[in-house]
Parts: C-alpha cells; structure tokens; sequence
C-alpha cells in the first residue's frame, strides 16, 4: 500500500517480519542465499504495525518517483532484518507557492530558467532576491533543494548586466564562497546551463595558471573558496584591485558549516574581505544561504559582522519524507571484556545499498571515514556481482583526498545518472548538487541534526518521495537516538557554535589584516572588542610594529601562513608510490600520525596499500601495493594539564570548571589486527609529541565523596574512563560537534586538582565553543550520560556505552557498573537540567543565540 500523506508509523514491538508493501517480494540478501544454499525462497507475511493518523494532506508526488512505502519493504523484506528497523518516522507533503519574477529581473535571465523548466520562482526565492536587489544583507534558511541558488543568483546576474559598458566592459563584479571546489564547480554547471552571457569562472587550487589570470583580469562571477579568499586573493588584493573596487555581491553558500575553528576562521576571513573591499570603494551586498541554521540571522551577522535579515519560510514542493532510524544486530564476535559487538554500520548500509541498486533506486550512503566510504563501495560492488556483472560498475565511492581529475569523473557520473549507488563522506553532502535519488543511507549519525537534514534532503529532489536511513553505529549516540528518535525528529538543528574572539584565530588574521594593509584604530571594530588586546600582544612578541599610520607586519613570511583555517595542523602529506613516484592522493597533517605512518594499512579507491616511510619534513608518505591479511589502529597517549580555571560551579563536594589546558599527543605504536578484532601483533613507532592549548570542560570529585559511594577504589581508574568515553560520545547532541571534535582525558588522583578528574576538551587550538556548550549543559549532558550507560544492556560495557573507537589505550581499562555508580555521585547535587532540550545554544559568547 501507498501511505497515506502525513501518517506517522510507529513499530510495534514483535518478533515478526514487517512489510509495508507486498509480501511476496524478494530481497537481493534473500536471492544470494537461497542461489548458496540452493533452498527455495519462500513467501513472507505482513508484520502489524499500528498506523497512526496524524494529519490529512494532499498527496503531491512526482509520479516517477518511488513510494516511500515500497523503498521501506525493499529494506524490510528478508526475515533476519526483522527487529532492525526501530522506528519510521514520515513527514509530510508540502505544496509550493509560486510568486511572479521581480520587474527588474532581465528578460534574458528569466528565458534561461524557462528553458531549465523554472517558468515561475517560490515565494521564499522572490523575498530573498527582492532584500538583496536593494542592498540588504540577507541569508535564506530554507531546506535542502529549495532553490537557493536562484535566491542569489538572479540578483548578481541582474546587476553584473545592468552595469556593464556599451562595448561589454566588466561592470558589477559578484564572489561566490563555497566550503569546497565540488560546490563551486557544481554551481559554475549551473550558472553556464542558463545559457546568459556572463563571464563566470572558478578560481581555486584546481584553476591553470591561466585561468586565474583571467579570472582576476576579466572574471564577472567568479567562484572560490575561503581558502583562496584567504591565502590568494586577498594577500594579492593589488592585482585584484578592479574587481574588488566593482565588488557588487558576496554570496556566502552553506553557511551553516562555517562552525567552530573554521566558522571563526572564516568569520575573520569575510571581515578582511569587507576591509579590502572598502579600500577601492565598494560595499558588496552579502547573501547566506544554508538549509539548515539556528536563528539564521543572528549567526548569519556574527559571521559576516553586519546586520542581516533572515528569509525562513521555505515555499518550495516537498513530496513525502520517510525517516527510518535501523539498528545492526549482534554478531557472534565478542570485543574488548568480551563484549558483545553488533554488525558494523558500514556492513550493514553495504547490504542495504546492495538491495537498492538492484532494484534499481539511486542512491547515496552517507559514511563519516574516507576508508570507511571506500570499504562499503567494495563490498557493495562485490555483492552486485553475484547478481549481475555489469552492476559493480555502477556503484562508486567519493571521498576527500582524491585528484582533482578522479572527483570531476564521478560527479559527472552521477549527473548523468550512469551511477546508481554512491558511497560518499561529506564531501559529496558539501560537494555537489544530485536530481533524481530516492534514497539516502547515513552509516551513522552524521554527529549533528544540522547534518542529518542535509544528508537526508539529497533524496527526493522537488516533489517527489525520498527514504533516509540512519543505520546505528556501535556508539553510545547513534543507540540513544535509535531508541529515542525524538530526540531528532521533535527537536531544532543546533546553533552555530563558533567564537570570532579566539585569540589563536583572531591573531593571525590580524597579522595577515595588517600585511594587506595597515591596520588603524578605525580597523579594529571590525574584528571585533578584543582585537586591541590581541593587537597589543604581537606587538609584544615582535610580528606587529606601530607606527604613525597605523600597525605593520614586519616579519619575512607570509602573514596568511599564519592561519590554518581548516585546522589540519600543517600542509597535507601526499601519498607517493614507491615505484613510480607518483601522487596516489593526500591526508591531512593532522591525521598522517594516525593514519599514514610507517607500516600502516591504507585504503584508497578501493586498493589496499602499505606505508614504507612518513617523512614529516618533507610532508609525504610513500607506500607500496599490498594486500596485507589484517588493518592496523594507531596506538597514543595523551596527558593533560590545567592552564587556567576560568569559571567553575560546585556541586556540592564535587566541582565543575571551564578553563585552558594544555593537551600533549604522542602516537607511539601501532596494533595489527585480523578482521576479527583479534590483536596479532604491535609495533613502536618514533614520532615526535604534538602539544595542544585549548578550552576544555572538567569535573572533579574528592576522595571522601568517593569513599561514600561504595566504588572500589581498584576501579576508579576504569570506572572514570569509561564515564569519559561515554559523555564524549553524548556531547554531539548537545553542542554542534561530533565525538572526532572533541577528546577527553581522565585519571583517579589528577596533579592539578588532587582529585578524581575528567576532562572533555575541543580537539581545536583555543577552543571552539564545544566545551563551553558542555558547561553550559552539563547536568542534562551528564544525566544523558549516566542513563545511556544505565540503559544499554550489555553486562560489562561494550561500543554502545562506554567502549570508545578513538581510544589511545585500547579501552582499557574501563568499569561500566562503576562509571554509572560515579556519575550518580555526581549528579546528586547537580542542578536541574534547563528546560531548553538537547542542541539549543548556551548564552556564553560561543553561541549564536536562537
């Protein structure tokens, strides 16, 4: 059956299969084993489900789309996914509303979204376009393919014709900044497919020599990144000057992902473009968009320092949404303590992506690894082929860290619809924009809601139905939200957490601000009430010198290399073949530790290779072909020390405090593992400390408290770990993080406090606001905690609760019963927790506000 619009399915709790559409159908997993064991397939009947009616809308479907309800019996199909599926929630249908095209839109512009198929623009395109056609900022926060781009893009297209000469000389200039080149490259299709006479062109790390000289010299539209903006355009801003000074519009896409260290970076980097700007004359308009954004126009002012109006009602067609939140079973492996493991999520989504593609239905499997997206295409591809040997050609994986030549080959497969099945990490969900999927697979919670939206909206473009997935990873989050959907479906994307007055952030910028162009009292507003202090203090240490006119740079390098806006800890290291030399691909610095050093396992396009030699000066790992029986897992310790207490709160006898610390990483082996688990082998590794400043967020407890509680003390040590790797795992829902933003320590008897002490600290030079936000909600956090450890059913502590994947010590040694005894003695004189729920914004200076 076709559900009906707005009914919500709620599963009743049974051991039965379940069916949404015909019983008889056949799965994929349900072909192969009948063909390996030669049994025949039988019939299955529906399982009851209780439908609960909610709200009557009328349906609006593209009719060439798949009903959600036969996508979710496609799923539900084999008996043994009997009990996975934990919950189905479906929104409903939304109708469009349309509004007529503005008067000064240009004939030409309206006759090239014609020939797109767009004869009229939504409400919310029109409002949005209207604010910025009369100069005002604005951002548009509607959802996921609801036309943003056309928000923007007729205003800037209008003006760059309006204002160019009789003999075509380049009037009004327009800067489009995407977080990635994919988006750029993305909208430079789209732009060119409008057929209207403008000079569009890309300027990043992809561009000839040649094309950025005409970029500068004869580009109208020009579309980069904030990288470039940072280290290219503005440092050059002299040979730039006629663009900057016709600067008419700065269009800031998926502003939403501008968070933490490198929303801060860039909010810095926007600052240092309206002050360049400024010096040849301009004042650009500037645009946002973001489909999913906490109270848009605040975050969107704090990004850009101006006041920005805010267009929220999303006026676009929507068909139905299905959302199914999948928990993997157990498998018949035990890990560390001899816990029960459950089927990895990345096995799980290969399956169901397996199925899909079979049956025909486009689809994209959202994974959070490189390795993990390149491991879940190769099992996709080798289950395809038992079906049908053309079919493993048509799944792909997509990923940061391939060449330029490798990403532009597989977006254009996927345009042109030759792919069916893509397994991709976020680089696709910022990359590039995909018509025609009907189904999205998330190999676990993306680590925010904002992000969950996202992933989920590339399914079912314009009005037609779309299935999301969320399939639990092994993880304290991803089981609390399968088990508690409400805690995403009945809640708000989180704010945008990012603070502009990060010294580590805003001192560099200043540096590069003052090597432009001197930098004057007037300046400083702009980058905004510390900017003094932080002024004062690189005069002190020698990188800034006042004069009369102002403050200079005075120090031989480039003041942009100052800034690691993406925070990778340094250039990139490029992976070389052993061979031949050549360039295989790249990781960041801040990872090649973990994972490229010497003798580590590395996966890349669906090819295994080994790593002979990390050489750190020289920024590159070579590595040869192998296909090595086991992977490897780095091994590191990490030590902790408290800088400063910058605010604390008792609670009774024990003690919370937000502060500075410093956090020192050393990887110092490497584990050999077969795909077991089992641990064959480990080996040292000589690599050098890396040492972190940062904000983290502490609590403490004394000893007679401890020695009331009834833990053993042999257990503390365990017990103090274990609440550590779980409300890590919980933070993400309460700040805009995920658990790989943010890292922890603890210890039973700390040297600076002299007491049993946990720390969650962001993973960011200075901070980035996540820490504060687990301060500011640090008795619903904790109490999230205690009951995800309390709730989950396993006996001694597994993945799901207190085992943690980023663990230097290979969890151990972990106490479950005694994290849950602690944290009750904690908790007892806690205050309540706030009303706001889980992901709203704390009131200190790194929030955004709602």
């Amino acid at each position: 059956m076709v559900l009906p619009s707005a009914w919500r399915v709620v599963r009743v709790r049974s051991t039965c299969a379940f069916s949404l559409g015909p019983a008889w159908r056949r799965s994929t997993s349900a072909t192969r084993r009948s063909r390996r064991s030669g049994e025949p397939i039988k019939p299955r009947h529906p399982t009851p489900w209780r439908v609960c009616h909610t709200a009557r809308v009328p349906p609006s479907r593209d009719d060439r789309s798949r009903p959600v309800s036969d996508l979710v019996d496609r799923l539900t199909a084999p008996l043994d996914r009997a009990d996975r599926l934990t919950h189905l929630e479906v929104l409903p249908p939304r109708e469009a509303t349309p509004a007529p095209w503005p008067g000064w839109v240009p004939a030409a512009l309206r006759e090239g979204y014609a020939a797109r198929g767009i004869s009229t623009p939504w409400r919310h395109q029109v409002e949005a376009a209207e604010h910025a056609h009369a100069g005002r900022h604005v951002v548009v926060s509607t959802g996921t393919a609801s036309g943003k781009s056309l928000a923007f893009q007729v205003p800037a297209l209008a003006a760059v014709h309006a204002s160019r000469g009789a003999r075509g000389e380049r009037g009004a200039t327009v800067l489009y900044v995407a977080p990635t080149k994919a988006l750029a490259q993305d909208q430079w299709a789209g732009l060119r497919g409008l057929g209207v006479d403008t000079r569009v062109t890309t300027h990043d790390g992809d561009s000839s020599r040649e094309l950025r000289d005409w970029a500068r010299d004869h580009g109208e539209y020009v579309l980069t990144n904030p990288d470039m903006l940072h280290r290219s355009m503005l440092p050059g801003h002299q040979r730039w000057a006629r663009f900057f000074g016709s600067l008419r519009y700065v269009v800031v896409d998926e502003a939403h992902h501008y968070r933490g260290v490198f929303g801060a970076h860039v909010a810095q980097v926007l600052r240092r473009l309206r002050r360049v700007s400024a010096r040849y004359g301009a004042d650009p308009t500037f645009v946002l968009a973001s489909a999913t954004m906490a109270d848009p126009a605040a975050t969107a002012g704090r990004l850009t320092g101006l006041p920005v109006v805010a267009v929220t009602e999303d006026a676009s067609p929507r068909g139905r949404v299905a959302l199914a939140f999948w928990e993997p079973p157990f498998t018949s492996f035990t890990g560390e303590n001899g816990a029960p493991v459950r089927r990895s999520a990345g096995a799980e989504a290969a399956d169901l992506l397996t199925d899909l593609v079979v049956d025909g239905v486009r689809t994209l499997a959202f994974v959070r690894s490189r390795r993990g997206a390149e491991q879940l295409a190769l099992t996709a591809a080798d289950a395809l082929a038992e079906v049908d040997a053309t079919l493993p050609s048509r799944v792909a994986a997509y990923r940061g860290g391939y060449l330029p030549e490798e990403r532009r080959d597989l977006e254009e497969r996927l345009r042109a619809g030759q792919l069916l099945g893509l397994a991709a990490t976020s680089a696709l969900e910022l990359g590039i924009d995909v018509s025609g999927l009907d189904a999205v697979l998330m190999a676990g919670y993306p680590g925010t809601r904002s992000g969950l939206w996202q992933q989920l909206g590339r399914a079912g473009r314009g009005a037609g139905d779309a299935l999301g997935v969320l399939v639990a990873r092994d993880d304290p989050l991803d089981t609390y939200l399968v088990h508690h959907p409400e805690a995403l479906v009945a809640q708000p994307v989180e704010a945008t957490v990012f603070d502009t007055d990060n010294p580590y952030v805003l001192g560099p910028h200043l540096c590069a601000a003052a090597q432009e162009l001197p930098l004057t009292e007037a300046d400083l507003p702009t980058f905004g009430p510390t900017s003094l202090a932080v002024v004062e203090d690189l005069v002190g240490a020698g990188l800034l010198r006042r004069r009369s006119r102002g403050w200079f740079w005075t120090d031989a390098r480039r003041a942009a290399d100052l800034a690691d806006i993406r925070s990778t800890g340094g250039p990139a290291v490029q992976l070389l073949e052993a061979d031949t030399g050549r360039v295989i691909g790249t990781v960041d610095s801040s990872r090649s530790h973990a994972t490229a050093h010497t003798g580590a396992v590395y996966l890349h396009r669906g090819e295994t290779w080994v790593v002979d030699e990390l050489d750190l000066e020289e920024h590159v790992a070579v590595m040869r072909r192998a296909d090595p029986d086991y992977s490897t897992s780095a091994r590191e310790t990490t030590s902790i020390s408290i800088l400063a207490e910058r605010q604390h709160t008792p609670w009774g006898s024990c003690r919370l405090s937000i502060g500075e610390v410093q956090v020192t990483h050393q990887v110092v082996s490497f584990l050999r593992r077969r795909p077991s688990g089992e641990v064959i082998g480990e080996e040292p590794l000589d690599l050098p400390e890396r040492a972190l400043r940062t904000t983290a967020v502490w609590w403490s407890v004394p000893d007679h408290v401890l020695g009331e509680s009834g833990i053993d003390p042999a257990d503390l040590p365990g017990a103090a770990h274990a609440a550590e790797h779980c409300s890590i795992g919980l933070l993400p829902l309460f700040a805009t993080c995920d658990r790989w933003d943010i890292g922890g320590v603890s210890t039973a008897l700390h040297p600076d406090t002299d007491r049993l002490t946990v720390f969650v600290y962001d993973g960011h030079p200075g901070g980035a606001g996540f820490a504060e936000r687990g301060y500011e909600a640090a008795a619903g956090w904790l109490g999230a905690t205690r009951d995800a450890i309390r709730d989950c059913g396993c006996p001694e502590g597994c993945p799901s609760c207190v085992q943690s994947p980023k663990c230097g010590n290979q969890n151990h040694p972990l106490d479950k019963a005694g994290a849950a005894a602690l944290l009750d003695v904690l908790l007892e004189h806690a205050p309540a927790p706030p009303g706001p729920s889980p992901g709203d914004p704390p009131t200190g200076r790194a929030s955004g506000g709602r």
